[in-house]
């Protein structure tokens, strides 16, 4: 056996490992990325994920240079480039050399920014069957061209690596249906046997009230009456959680509906209709549970005003609330578990998070959340 090809088989044998036991997309490309130009001495490299509308986002990248890696990588995550539009319109069915890379003479006509010496890329598709994900591209300082041998090689990988994308795509989906299926066993669950109980215990309390005429008994059975009517109303709010009705009419309905749920007026404005994706619309769907479910408890009125924004680049959500509010610094830290989770949520989905409150003033709480434009890509 020829050298080239036990360095070509050795190749394919370290990406397949690294492969095989990924389980988180952008974690595995990025290793994976690496490990490649690390064995065929190239020097830099970058996948793009690409949907089915032709938005694309930058999954993976390894050793950029200067120019390419400015701003956080912003000449990597906007605009159009050679080798997407050929992907695109269906042309780009193997890998490529790309004589002209439209990023890096972006960049060289910034003047100040360094290249190191990468002016030609290899492009390869991302594919599994009839399946196409994105691209995988390499590059090397003074590289102008790619070789037979060099393309058959990063097409092997490209295959691995579309392979082990569809396997986790698929992973991913059935631990998301297998979450979904037990939440809403649980929901079930709790409709069939707590809820009913907690009913059962409102009714049996309300016919007992009619058997004395004992003031203090009968303040005693109210008690229990009304704890059990708040309980079952706690109960409707967590199914509601576990299995959320209403996202299918859209968000504003959803927080509206909620809002009658737990008998909370809910005043809701809306200036603009951003285009979100299902995994936003849910985070903002989750806060805004959240947030109702704090001014029903402790803000000590029963109206919320919600307002939704949206421009070109963001979309905004604002719950407020002119009830009691509460002392809050920013450099105190957060007040309750419920504002970290709601925090927490909405940065993971790369959005900004602020709350506002005073003593007898109320609180507002807002979500902003930057939009990306028809194609995909982060609006800056």
């Amino acid at each position: 056996m020829t050298k080239p090809r036990m360095e070509k088989l050795r190749t394919l044998k370290t990406i397949a490992e690294t492969l095989n036991q990924g389980h988180d997309v952008k974690a595995t490309l990025n290793e994976v990325l690496k490990e490649l130009l690390s064995l065929t001495n190239l020097q830099s490299g970058w996948i793009f994920l690409i949907e089915e509308d032709g938005s694309y986002t930058l999954a993976a990248d390894a050793y950029l240079p200067p120019a390419l890696s400015r701003r956080e990588k912003v000449l990597m995550c906007e605009g159009e480039c050679y080798c997407l539009t050929k992907f695109n319109n269906g042309g780009l069915r193997k890998a490529a050399n790309i004589m002209n890379c439209k990023r890096i003479e972006s960049a060289e006509e910034l003047y100040c920014f360094d290249t190191e010496g990468i002016t030609h890329h290899a492009t390869v598709p991302l594919e599994d069957g009839d399946r196409r994900f994105g691209l995988l591209n390499v590059a090397a300082a003074g590289k102008t061209l790619f070789d037979e041998e060099e393309l058959h090689l990063l097409e092997a990988v490209a295959f691995q690596i579309g392979t082990a994308i569809q396997r986790m795509r698929l992973a991913e989906y059935k631990q998301k249906n297998a979450l979904l299926m037990e939440r809403n066993r649980l929901a079930q669950e709790l409709h069939d046997s707590v809820n009913q109980m907690l009913f059962s215990v409102s009714l049996t309390a309300k016919a007992a009230k009619t058997l004395t005429k004992d003031e203090t008994l009968q303040q005693m059975i109210d008690f229990i009456q009304t704890l059990s009517q708040d309980a079952l109303a706690e109960m409707k709010s967590l199914i509601w959680q576990l299995r959320p009705g209403g996202l299918e009419k859209g968000l504003a309905e959803a927080i509206k509906s909620y809002g009658t749920l737990i008998g909370l007026n809910v005043v809701f404005t809306q200036n603009g209709c951003p285009v979100l994706r299902d995994e936003e619309e849910h985070m903002l769907w989750r806060v805004a549970q959240e947030a109702l479910n704090n001014c029903k408890k402790h803000a000590g009125t029963d109206t919320a005003y919600v307002r939704m924004a949206s421009s070109s680049s963001y979309a905004e959500l604002d719950i407020i609330d002119h009830g009691i509010g509460f002392c809050y610094e920013a450099h105190a830290g957060l007040p309750s578990l419920g504002i970290k989770g709601m925090k927490e949520r909405a940065e993971k989905a790369g959005a900004e998070f602020s709350i506002e409150s005073e003593l007898g003033a109320g609180t507002k709480l807002s979500v902003r959340l930057p939009l990306t434009n028809q194609k995909g890509r982060t609006v800056r």
